[in-house]
């Protein structure tokens, strides 16, 4: 099985990219949806979340309140660091699982859409890494309308707690301009597959 890396900052179109990719045969597994398992009760690290953060960040249905849990974290980059100190490695261990799970079955090529996947050290899962790049101004707008969140708070989180875009495209293999409309991010995505199949038939031969 091939697994290809995608990343990028938030409101740079993954989700896009992924949804095309989805359609072309690929397995899709999504960072952020495992992330969410990670905060259930019973999993090891919701005990940590609440001793790291107190009883406050608790839902009234005892889940943890990703939502409170938010302001908390990402206005310190100490608190963010041990929030993802504790969340990053059961994640990491939760998609090689869910890979190896895709192998077993017979999967060609596996997707793994992450955010975070050079900054939690996940890209070592991948065969390779493609990422989505788009200005910080329209990336912030994009995600604003997505989350109702303003504008100025998402640009911030941006600066605060990811990666910035030229480290990104630095280590990546496949860079995805997202910045025109969407049948342009459409075809520079089936461009990329292309490729991507004639790598893997190459490999195939050898």
């Amino acid at each position: 099985m091939y697994v290809v890396g995608l990343t990028g900052g938030i409101g740079t179109g993954k989700s896009v990219v992924a949804g095309i990719l989805r359609e072309q045969g690929a397995l899709i597994l999504d960072a952020d949806r495992l992330g969410h398992e990670v905060y259930i009760r019973g999993r090891p690290a919701y005990d940590d979340i609440v001793a790291e953060f107190g009883r406050d960040v608790i839902a009234d249905d005892g889940t943890i309140d990703r939502k409170k849990l938010g302001p908390i974290v990402f206005g310190d980059r100490v608190k963010l660091a041990r929030l993802n100190a504790i969340t990053h490695p059961r994640m990491k261990e939760m998609m090689h699982e869910r890979l190896a799970g895709a192998e077993r079955a017979g999967t060609r090529v596996a997707v793994l859409e992450a955010a975070l996947l050079f900054d939690a050290r996940w890209d070592d899962l991948t065969n390779e890494v493609w990422v989505t790049v788009v200005d910080a101004q329209t990336a912030a707008r994009r995600a604003s309308e997505r989350s109702g969140i303003p504008v100025e708070q998402v640009l911030e989180r941006i600066q605060k707690a990811q990666m910035a875009s030229d480290e990104r495209i630095q280590r990546s293999d496949v860079v995805i301009d997202t910045s025109g409309k969407l049948e342009d991010t459409r075809r520079r995505t089936l461009e990329a597959w292309e490729q991507l199949q004639s790598r893997l038939a190459t490999l195939g031969s050898r």
